[in-house]
């Protein structure tokens, strides 16, 4: 009675089956190592957002590509605004997910070198082709407080470098293409302004990183995982049934067929 199993049919339903089974254990660890990975991302936002001040000069240095190790690292910088340099980064989110530009001025340190220092967000000009009105800068020499990121980069982000913008603006945060529209070395990496806040609320400074939410991750690699186990239970349940049926049709009995009616005389 299984010999239906060998129908083209069923050969290509069970062939779909045994494929889907690892496709969807490979799917489930997939989504287990991204909770993984999300997991030791917090902690390690945790440990630097605690970790004591470091002078940024000890973490980073001109052409210098800052670590995963050392993302969120609070560090302090001393030295004097640079507002003739001051760019615009485009397409910028605030915190109530309001699109405008975030304000990137370079900080000159005592020791002539740069380190950019995102001041954070402020609303877009009213065309794109103009530079916003932006909150000046503290004056004189100061000591600001930031975390340390990285460059970005397009295959990071995924926001297109675009060629052609207005001047002083930019798609990305670079420490090279600043160093080059400077003339003077830039630190590698950048500064996410936490202190001192503006004392008019604007711009707005960046949020500290979430490190307390874990995402959905492990619960789509479970739910991938029983999907995995019900594709089986599945199959045999449609074995058992197309066998049952067949059975039921097999020991049914023949049922005569009517007579026809004789055609009526005329």
């Amino acid at each position: 009675m299984y010999r239906f199993l060998l129908s083209r049919q069923w050969v290509i339903l069970t062939l779909v089956a045994l494929v889907l089974v690892p496709t969807m254990i490979e799917l489930g660890f997939w989504q287990f190592h991204r909770h993984e990975r999300r997991i030791a991302q917090n902690a390690l936002i945790a440990d630097n957002l605690k970790a004591k001040p470091l002078p940024v000069e000890e973490l980073t240095s001109p052409g210098h590509t800052v670590p995963r190790a050392d993302y969120w690292r609070t560090v302090t910088a001393t030295g004097t605004f640079d507002t003739a340099h001051e760019v615009v980064v485009r397409r910028r989110t605030s915190s109530d997910e309001r699109v405008g530009v975030h304000v990137l001025t370079p900080l000159v340190l005592r020791d002539g070198r740069v380190v950019l220092v995102n001041r954070g967000w402020i609303p877009a000009a009213a065309d794109q082709h103009s530079f916003p009105p932006v909150p000046p800068a503290p004056k004189g020499e100061v000591t600001v407080t930031g975390r340390l990121k990285a460059d970005e980069t397009t295959g990071a982000s995924g926001i297109k470098d675009l060629k052609g913008l207005p001047d002083r603006q930019v798609m990305l945060i670079s420490s090279r293409q600043q160093a080059e529209l400077i003339g003077r070395e830039v630190l590698g990496g950048y500064l996410e302004l936490t202190a001192p806040a503006p004392a008019d609320g604007t711009p707005e400074t960046i949020a500290e990183p979430d490190h307390d939410s874990i995402g959905p991750h492990m619960a789509y690699a479970v739910q991938w995982w029983l999907f995995t186990a019900g594709v089986p239970i599945g199959w045999v349940i449609l074995v058992r049934r197309e066998k049952r049926d067949r059975e039921a049709q097999a020991a049914a009995p023949d049922v005569p067929a009517s007579p026809e009616p004789a055609p009526a005389e005329a």
